[in-house]
């Protein structure tokens, strides 16, 4: 069965009412039909950014969900993702991807993940998966 990758920007979008993709991406994650997945990466940068915009409580409550594998399968980053991550970040030196974005890129190539549930341009300018939802 197919996994979706969850990125960063669309679980900020699904949890802040008030983010400019919030209606799109509540609409396409209750449209779901594969399983998604995130990796441990993703979940620090939204538990982190959760907490910095919208405070302690709601930031555990998205990072409980995202730790007991409620909302998504999480996937631990792997050595070998991050050195992946390395390359890619030193090879697209004219892009503007965060490490955490590479480690996002290695291990959805590892495991054969081709879409992204994904508000970030990152996905899209790396060229190897299909962005969800399509505007």
């Amino acid at each position: 069965m197919p996994y979706l990758f969850v990125d960063t920007s669309a679980w900020y979008a699904l949890v802040d009412k008030s983010d400019a993709n919030h209606h799109a991406a509540v609409k396409f994650k209750d449209s779901l039909v594969h399983p998604m997945v995130t990796s441990t990466y993703i979940a620090d940068e939204v538990i982190t950014l959760v907490r910095t915009r919208l405070g302690y409580e709601v930031a555990v409550e998205i990072g409980q969900k995202l730790w007991d594998e409620s909302i998504a399968n999480l996937i631990h980053v792997t050595p070998q993702d991050e050195r992946k991550a390395w390359e890619i970040f030193v090879t697209y030196h004219d892009k503007t991807f965060s490490f955490t974005d590479g480690t996002s890129f290695a291990l959805m190539e590892r495991l054969g993940i081709t879409e992204a549930f994904a508000f970030d341009e990152h996905f899209k300018l790396y060229e190897n998966f299909i962005v969800l939802p399509h505007e």
